[in-house]
């Protein structure tokens, strides 16, 4: 006889599969990581809380279980919430982020300086920071060195870290600036085999190294004597879209240049948006330079930067070898610049009258110009005898600094303008004595009120000091340079007395009482160059004058000293704002600095930074050193 199958009890059944889902639903808790913000925690405790909260009301073995996706959520919800709760300050600094982020972060600071700041704050930011960045912000090389444009081909992640590249010459004894963690192997690549194919292989290594660098702001070429060209490099330069600055310094830039005709010809956007400095010049030896040059090529080059605001284009021109100077009349003609701030144009020559007129044209166009130098030799026979530069009205209104000759300033002064322009600094201009000064120095008096740095560039009388003084009386800053009639003395070295070296002869000059006089109208003058007043006085006696009585100098070094004193006060007296003055060496840094103490005027040697002492302007920028 067949017996049925007890009837389970309630107890030990398990749900419907419907009440499971019905309990699910029941949990509205988003399980996407990416839903929950990490400033606030509030949201997400709540969150969590309800996370929580919803497992005491699971079925059967749901209850007090998590699935895996809301095990991940609590874990991240509680990241959230840790750093905001506790008495003991959050452990969630920046040394504990993974190193990808940290590299991250290094990356977006440019400063060498910077950099080494933020090395030294903990020792986990100096071990990114130093083998990744440090040594990789400014590289100076050679194009022979191989291995270091190898090693950046290679390790990609490091030649990104590149902000400033400098390329010098060959022949050049400027210390190099490697990364110190290339690999011995590399320098294997420095050999070559075939002599005839070397100079192919470095230009092909150079080029395949920069565009490995995509965050590279200034590009430094100073390599003369190198077989390769330019433009090749040029080309390599116009896809790097984060350059800023470009200093270029050879003689195949001025050379004759012809576009490549194979090459389509297809309008570009903006090639270089970036792209706010550039420099370039020729160098003094003479190899790479020409009887003829152009600027055909710079022009082909500057038309792919569009955004330029300073501009800097110098030919270094060699007397007696029969070369010629750069025309400039395409270049006034074609080229503009709306924000161009900065233009220097040194020996660049005007070869026609529609040339002059072209670079009033020019000037005219570029309104925001602040700082202009122009060095525009004429053709005479071209141009009808003189410099005829008629600028158009309103020209050059932002103008602040003016470095020319007599003709062009006399021609920017006289261009009239809705408003003053804001000129403070003047250089360059010589005064000869002639009828031509008369032009120059009536718009000066009318031009040159806010004029306060005059800086000549020779002279003749001191009737044309005295002029200039009265066209220009708030000056602050006056150098009257070499005066066109001095000859320098030839003098044997002599050796200054205590200091064991040989001093450079110098003209003191006797009539201070004179150039006092001259002086005085400019009642704001603080600092006056071009003439040595005072007397050579060894370091020596410098030293005794500071510790002891100046009654224990010889009666030569007592002379100097009191005819020193002699020349302070009447300078002091006549013009009481002045501070600086010529030392009676030229070289060494040094200046005179007058100082008061109640009536009495004391002077006093002082030294001050030269450029050979200080860095040049791409090292300094990039804290190389």
């Amino acid at each position: 006889m067949a017996t049925t199958a007890p009837r389970s009890t309630t107890k030990g059944r398990k749900p419907p599969q419907s009440a499971v889902k019905n309990a699910s639903r029941r949990t509205v808790v988003d399980t996407n990581l990416l839903s929950y913000d990490r400033t606030d925690p509030f949201f997400a405790i709540n969150a969590l809380r309800k996370l929580l909260g919803s497992l005491v009301s699971r079925v059967g073995s749901c209850q007090y279980k998590l699935t895996t996706d809301e095990h991940k959520l609590s874990l991240h919800l509680l990241t959230i919430v840790e750093p905001f709760v506790g008495l003991s300050p959050s452990r969630r600094t920046l040394t504990r982020q993974p190193t990808e982020i940290l590299d991250a972060i290094a990356f977006h600071v440019d400063s060498k300086r910077d950099l080494l700041a933020l090395a030294l704050s903990c020792h986990r930011m100096h071990g990114v920071i130093f083998p990744r960045h440090y040594d990789y912000r400014v590289i100076c090389a050679k194009v022979s060195s191989v291995r270091v444009w190898n090693h950046l081909i290679v390790n990609r992640s490091l030649a990104r870290n590149v902000r400033a590249i400098e390329i010098i010459d060959e022949r050049s004894s400027k210390p190099l600036a490697v990364p110190s963690d290339i690999m011995t192997t590399d320098t294997d690549l420095e050999s070559s085999d075939d002599e005839l194919t070397m100079h192919s292989k470095q230009e092909r290594h150079v080029v395949s190294a920069l565009t490995k660098m995509t965050a590279l702001r200034s590009f430094n070429w100073s390599c003369n004597h190198s077989p390769l060209s330019i433009d090749s490099i040029w080309a390599t330069l116009l896809k790097c879209q984060s350059i800023s600055e470009v200093i270029i310094s050879d003689n195949l830039i001025f050379g004759p240049y012809t576009p490549d005709p194979i090459k389509p010809v297809t309008p570009k956007s903006v090639p270089l948006p970036d792209l706010k400095t550039v420099s370039l010049q020729s160098t003094k030896h003479v190899f790479g330079s020409t009887k003829t040059p152009e600027l055909a090529r710079i022009s082909g080059m500057l038309t792919g930067c569009p955004n330029l605001e300073s501009l800097d284009i110098e030919y270094e021109h060699r007397r007696g070898q029969g070369q010629q100077l750069p025309a400039a009349d395409d270049f006034f003609l074609c080229s503009r610049w709306p924000g161009l701030r900065s233009l220097s144009l040194t020996n660049l020559r005007c070869s026609s009258a529609h040339s002059l007129e072209s670079a009033s044209v020019f000037l005219g166009a570029h309104a925001n110009l602040e700082v202009l130098h122009l060095d525009l030799p004429v053709d005479r026979s071209a141009t009808g005898g003189g410099l005829q530069l008629h600028l158009l009205p309103n020209s050059l209104p932002k103008l602040r600094e003016l470095r020319c000759g007599r003709a062009i300033a006399t021609a920017i002064l006289n261009c009239p303008t809705d408003s003053p322009r804001p000129l403070e600094i003047i250089k360059g201009v010589k005064l000869s004595g002639s009828t031509w000064d008369h032009s120059f120095l009536s718009s000066l008096k009318v031009g040159g009120g806010t004029v306060k740095r005059f800086e000549l560039a020779g002279w003749s009388d001191m009737e044309d000091i005295r002029r200039l003084v009265d066209c220009v009386p708030k000056l602050h800053w006056l150098d009257v340079s070499k005066r066109a009639t001095e000859v320098q003395p030839h003098h044997s070295n002599r050796r200054s007395e205590g200091s064991g070296k040989v001093a450079t002869p110098a003209t003191v000059a006797t009539n201070v009482t004179e150039w006092a006089t001259v002086l005085a109208p400019l009642s704001e003058l603080s600092t006056f160059n071009g003439i040595k007043f005072f007397y050579e006085v060894s370091s020596l006696t410098l030293a005794t004058l500071a510790t002891s009585s100046p009654t224990s100098l010889s009666p030569s070094e007592l002379s100097r000293v009191r005819k020193n004193e002699k020349v302070a006060n009447v300078l002091g007296n006549k013009c009481p704002k002045l501070r600086r003055l010529d030392h009676w060496e030229d070289a060494g840094g040094r200046v005179i600095v007058l100082s008061r103490d109640g009536n009495e005027i004391k002077w006093e040697v002082r030294r001050f930074r030269t450029s050979e002492e200080g860095e040049t302007k791409f090292r300094s920028k990039y804290h190389l050193h």
